[in-house]
């Protein structure tokens, strides 16, 4: 299978030396990425396994990854190491995010020309063994994972709706903060 995760030769060598230690702390690699530049940045997307991720879990995973990079010294330059969240309009990455989706909207692209287009966008329905279903205007079709160049999640008041309620179920915020982004994003806002 096509690994989103680290596309990259570099991207997968540094997976392979860093993956194994954000695992242990808890947490799974969303994306990976050696981003060139005048000072090339370590973008390192994780999350724990439930698909939260707080501020402390970046710092926690940047200190490691730091002290890793000091004793294993992949990357011979300077760089500016970067972990996050994967956000909300979020990358997917592995097979068994396509099923946690469901329902959303997401804009897949592919390797090749499938039909005439690289480009997809539609309503995720899951998949069935190694396809990505994806519903578009003319139906829902499959597309093998390792057809798939990239793949995201898109920004739309449902998305945003469902993070919000995970996060309120979850106990992360209140429920006087939710009520009141819920307001702003159903727009019955002023």
């Amino acid at each position: 299978m096509t690994d989103l995760i680290a596309k990259a030769a570099m991207d997968q060598r540094l997976l392979k030396i860093l993956n194994p230690m954000i695992e242990g702390l808890g947490y799974e690699v969303v994306r990976l990425r050696l981003m060139s530049g005048n000072t090339p940045t370590l973008q390192i997307m994780a999350q724990k396994p439930d698909g939260t991720m707080e501020v402390d879990g970046c710092a926690e995973i940047s200190t490691a990854v730091s002290a890793l990079m000091d004793v294993e010294d992949p990357i011979i330059e300077a760089y500016t190491l970067e972990v996050s969240s994967p956000g909300i309009d979020r990358p997917l990455t592995r097979l068994k995010d396509f099923d946690q989706w469901i329902g959303y909207v997401a804009k897949i692209e592919t390797e090749q020309l499938i039909d005439g287009r690289r480009r997809f966008k539609g309503d995720l329905a899951g998949t069935d063994g190694d396809e990505v279903l994806i519903t578009i205007e003319e139906g829902t079709i499959g597309l093998k994972f390792d057809w798939l160049a990239d793949a995201k999640l898109i920004l739309t008041d449902d998305l945003i709706r469902a993070v919000l309620k995970g996060r309120k179920d979850a106990g992360q915020i209140d429920e006087t903060q939710y009520d009141e982004v819920q307001t702003i994003v159903d727009g019955e806002e002023d």
